[in-house]
């Protein structure tokens, strides 16, 4: 028995025969060709039928995981990248050759920056780069997967290789690479497939032999031994047993066993994810991406492109409650349109409701289309990265004004529309009690809280292990958030990643979190560890409803003008 080690994805046990995954590997001919025409029309046919490709694969995933597809199709539209390409053709090279060519320098140009996140997205430009050359070798991917179940192991999948697999023929994922950011890691994640990357040790001489995904121990066991066959089926079998259990719970209160309720709500990022909003009988959207419109979008959308949006959400799920943050550009979410300039230390610059303040008649369009939508469902609005209270103030200003305007123009608009911000950073938890005096609600960012506190990228495979998203500091400061919200009669929910860590259900629970908003198909998971809790043994205090004064605003800072922003910016968000 051989047993290698890797970091985990995905929980779960998967058993079955290995399959090594390996991509073509392609002889380029560098010779120069005479018909340069014909070999631009081979790009430009090559071009299109990736396009076409992305386009399908996006219709396969959610709307947060289309993106990454989308982002694939969009690229192929720049006008940078097809224009290199193509000169590269007319100096007298074959259309393979541009491709390689054009391709690698734009992943160079990736790979070489600065920032871990747009270092990886270099994996992206790979990724096309691949699928252009099998349409112009005539590659069939399909095949690569074979044709009986399997637990696949590669050297790193893209996320078009991850997308076109057989699902039917996928027992499980171990690849050498890759990063628990990945696109490939964040669809593993949506698909629940055990998965294990940076398996490092695994050899392509274990292809065809009989082997054990364990994702609970972070390893896989080649040709295992029986006591561990025996003991990791019986596992799997508890897995899906505990899955089957799961479904009796839709329909069920969320509800501990001393009569404790708590929201359960889910995180979506587009239209298309009302299906499994309701397919895992989540009570509400707790946080709702608004930026599917913007980086869906080659221009600037209108307030009606938007306002179409929002309203076939808050249909689909009326009468529960949705709350949209509004747009949180800016960071690793850059689009070209908006002409964001270049930054140093985008997580601390030019992002969210910086810019939204600062480029009024932008803001003021989501706005309009928020409040026009909220005639067709309960809405519920959140600013994004508050961390001043003129801030909270301002924000209100320019929606009550968007609500005059539509009122003046006889337009029909919902009533008691809730209002809320994001805590994700220290400055905001720490000023919590001044902030829960203008809003009716709090939402816990805690990935971005524990990348503020802790000061570190959370986009960076190499501090992985100083990333500890149970940091005494970031607990505590998600403790005092919600004593202060309930201090104030402001109602407190966590919608990061920690909302779905089962290890602190009981600790949230026990501080008097209102509400948790995580990826659908945890809602069910987490509905079940909240029926198991008894906080009966605890101390517990329940504010009731005060008035909030009227606060007067403080001195705002001006903002400067930024630069226009560079290179292929849009297409990663």
């Amino acid at each position: 028995m051989q047993t290698f080690k890797g970091i985990k994805i995905v929980n779960g046990i998967a058993i079955g025969k290995i399959k090594i995954y390996k991509v073509p590997v392609y002889t380029i001919n560098e010779e120069l060709v005479s018909d340069t025409e014909a070999e631009i029309d081979r790009f430009e046919s090559a071009r299109v039928k990736v396009q076409e490709q992305q386009n399908a694969l996006a219709c396969k995933v959610s709307k947060e995981e289309a993106g990454i597809f989308e982002a694939h199709a969009m690229m192929l539209d720049d006008d940078d990248l097809i224009d290199s390409c193509k000169e590269i053709i007319e100096s007298g090279h074959s259309a393979e050759y541009a491709v390689r060519e054009g391709f690698d320098a734009a992943a160079k140009m990736f790979s070489e920056m600065e920032d871990e996140y747009f270092r990886a997205r270099s994996a992206d430009v790979i990724d096309l780069k691949n699928s252009m050359l099998d349409v112009l070798f005539g590659t069939d991917t399909e095949s690569l997967q074979g044709n009986e179940p399997a637990i696949l192991v590669a050297e790193d999948m893209t996320p078009s290789d991850t997308v076109k697999l057989d699902k039917s023929l996928l027992l499980g994922l171990v690849t050498r690479q890759g990063s628990s950011n990945s696109h490939t890691a964040i669809l593993a994640r949506s698909m629940n497939w055990p998965t294990l990357i940076q398996c490092h040790d695994i050899t392509d001489d274990c292809d065809g032999k009989f082997a054990i995904l364990d994702g609970y121990n972070s390893c896989i066991y080649v040709e295992p031994e029986q006591y561990l066959i025996d003991e990791l089926s019986a596992k799997q079998a508890e897995d899906k047993a505990r899955e089957a259990k799961l479904k009796e719970l839709k329909g069920q209160p969320s509800v501990t066993k001393d009569g404790y309720k708590v929201r359960l709500y889910a995180n979506i990022g587009g239209p298309k994810d009302v299906a499994a909003v309701l397919e895992n009988d989540a009570e509400g959207v707790g946080l709702f991406r608004s930026e599917f419109v913007y980086l869906n979008s080659k221009t600037d959308p209108t307030e009606d492109e938007q306002f179409a949006a929002y309203k076939k959400v808050l249909e689909g799920l009326a009468p529960r409650l949705v709350i949209i943050r509004t747009c949180d550009i800016g960071a690793d979410k850059t689009i070209d349109y908006m002409h964001l300039g270049k930054e140093d230390n985008p997580a601390l610059g030019f992002r969210a409701v910086r810019i939204c303040l600062n480029r009024r008649d932008f803001f003021k369009r989501q706005l309009r289309a928020l409040l026009r939508a909220s005639a067709f469902g309960n809405l519920g609005i959140m600013f994004p990265m508050i961390i001043s209270r003129w801030e909270v103030q301002e924000c209100k200003e320019i929606l009550e004004e968007c609500r005059q305007e539509l009122k003046a123009e006889g337009k029909a608009m919902g009533e008691n529309i809730e209002i809320g911000i994001m805590i994700e950073t220290p400055a905001a938890a720490l000023c919590a009690d001044e902030l829960a005096e203008e809003v009716d609600f709090f939402s816990l960012g805690t990935n971005d809280l524990t990348q503020y506190t802790c000061a570190i990228d959370r986009q960076s495979a190499n501090l992985e292990r100083f990333a500890d998203t149970h940091h005494p500091a970031v607990l505590k400061l998600i403790r005092e958030t919600i004593e202060a919200g309930h201090r104030h009669n402001t109602w407190v929910g966590i919608c990061g990643e920690l909302g779905a860590d089962p290890t602190l259900t009981e600790e949230f629970l026990k501080w008097g979190v209102d509400e948790l908003s995580v990826n659908p198909k945890s809602i069910l998971p987490l509905r079940g560890n909240v029926r198991n809790v008894d906080l009966s043994k605890y101390e517990t205090e329940s504010p009731k409803p005060e008035a909030k004064p009227e606060i007067k605003p403080e001195v705002k800072p001006e903002v400067k003008a930024e630069k226009p922003k560079g290179f292929f910016g849009r297409l990663f968000g």
